[in-house]
């Protein structure tokens, strides 16, 4: 079983900085896949940024590249979203989630655990 717990959400000026932390327990951390997903009201979760255990193959949704830089330590068990130029569009609900094979997917069913989420608000 593993537990996933997000910190760094707040509210932000459009072009601000924020920085998301996903803390994680257990022993499978550091051999599963790790993402950040965000849901805006009305609308459906979608995947934002990806990071496989070795991180290598780093993928991002187009409208973030740029912007998002995702990170892990995994001897600390923890994930990263640094979230900079943040536009009001970026607001949302973001989730780190976690899968046990080693393969990127977009689509949130292929995820095994969720976190509870962190509010990111961005007012222009």
């Amino acid at each position: 079983q593993v537990q996933l717990v997000e910190s760094g959400g707040g509210l932000v000026q459009a072009g601000g900085s924020l920085r998301l932390s996903c803390t994680a327990s257990g022993r499978t951390f550091s051999r599963s896949y790790m993402a950040w997903f965000r849901q805006a009201p009305g609308k459906e979760r979608e995947f934002v940024a990806g990071i496989p255990r070795s991180g290598g193959s780093i993928s991002y949704v187009d409208s973030v590249k740029g912007r998002f830089t995702i990170s892990r330590e995994n001897a600390k068990n923890t994930g990263n979203l640094q979230m900079s130029k943040l536009k009001p569009e970026d607001t949302g609900v973001y989730y780190c989630a976690t899968k046990g094979d080693p393969l990127g997917a977009f689509p949130p069913r292929e995820y095994d655990y969720w976190g509870q989420g962190t509010q990111v608000t961005v007012s222009s």
